[in-house]
């Protein structure tokens, strides 16, 4: 180890020597070949016109920025255009993403162009030495840095650092833009479902409507409100199934503990929100002696014969519950919506 760190040291010869190598350990070393100067080096027409070339490559990625923003507002977002080769795509999104890759690719080229062109290509060696730096060599590293930074021209080249600047000050700008797509606040969303005053509960697939008599003790049915169809394919919303489902149980009224509503049960049939209340994975294993109703995710408990409450898990909250009771000829129908957010936290749930 300490001859290969110190290598350089037991040489016969140093680098660049007039044989055409070295070596050092073992290793071939091979001299640097003579430095040549650029044009931009001798010609200062030649590194103007390469700082101006650099500049338009930054002020080009910053006009790209503001038609990406034009072309997000102004394209609606159900134009499709035909283009060859790639076939029918949305016209919001290639034009979009056309414009912001352009402006990526301007400013790495920009980047690029400046320092072939206009930095300090200088090529230096440095012999192998101790892992650890002296206080001296960290010094000298500061001081190359500083060196570094001025031959860059960055303090220098006016025009070159107001248009990176400029170009790097809007390149957030789609990424905040796109925020957008992320949708409304949900309002009151979150806190409602299509369960009403009245609403029939229908088994979830076959949609039919559900008699008390159809459950027996122990039992239990997966089970939807019977206006969830209907509403899907009006207004194409495919996401009240999610927060509608529920689950319907039916145990001895003298073995109910607790409801979270005075009269919600219906003759021992309980209904409850078919969505934990941890991360919103759907349940619907159920433990008939114990009441219990487990997720399968994490394992969360809660009892049903006791308003839901929690009894092992993660879950903060219970189960939410629905009031239920029959209508004149029978079916199993909601007393009204349910009280409180069904699912899991939200960040206005408060």
């Amino acid at each position: 180890m300490n001859e290969l760190e110190h290598g350089a040291e037991n040489t016969q010869e140093p680098y660049g020597s007039a044989n055409g190598k070295d070596v050092v350990s073992g290793i071939t070393v091979f001299p640097l070949e003579d430095h040549t100067l650029r044009r931009a080096d001798t010609d200062p027409r030649i590194a103007a016109r390469a700082e101006r070339q650099v500049a338009a490559m930054f002020a080009l990625s910053t006009i790209c920025i503001i038609l990406f923003v034009v072309a997000y507002v102004k394209i609606p977002n159900d134009n499709f255009i035909d283009v060859p080769v790639i076939g029918v795509v949305n016209a919001n999104h290639i034009t979009t993403g056309f414009l912001f890759g352009l402006a990526i690719f301007l400013i790495g080229t920009g980047a690029i162009h400046w320092a072939k062109k206009l930095m300090n290509d200088e090529e230096v060696t440095q012999e192998r030495h101790a892992l650890r730096s002296t206080n001296e060599e960290r010094e000298a590293v500061n001081e190359s840095f500083k060196r570094g930074a001025a031959d860059s021209g960055f303090g220098e080249r006016k025009l070159i650092r107001r248009t990176l600047l400029g170009a790097l000050a809007a390149f957030p700008i789609p990424l905040v833009v796109l925020l957008r797509d992320l949708g409304p606040m949900p309002g009151k969303r979150l806190r409602t479902t299509i369960w009403d005053q009245g609403v029939h509960i229908v088994t979830d697939p076959t949609y039919r409507r559900i008699k008390a008599t159809d459950i027996p003790v122990g039992g239990l049915v997966n089970a939807v409100p019977e206006n969830l169809l209907k509403i899907e394919e009006e207004d194409g919303n495919i996401n009240e199934r999610g927060k509608a489902s529920i689950i319907l149980v039916r145990m001895a009224p003298a073995e109910i503990v607790s409801q979270q509503g005075e009269g919600w049960d219906y003759q021992g049939i309980l209904a409850f929100s078919k969505i934990c209340t941890h991360v919103g994975c759907p349940i619907s294993l159920y433990q008939q002696r114990t009441h219990h109703l487990l997720c399968p995710c994490h394992q969360s408990t809660f009892d049903l014969a006791d308003s839901g409450n929690v009894v092992f898990g993660p879950a903060a909250r219970r189960m939410p519950q629905l009031a239920i009771t029959v209508d004149a000829d029978g079916y199993l129908v909601a007393k009204q919506g349910f009280q409180e957010p069904i699912g899991p936290s939200f960040w206005e749930r408060g």
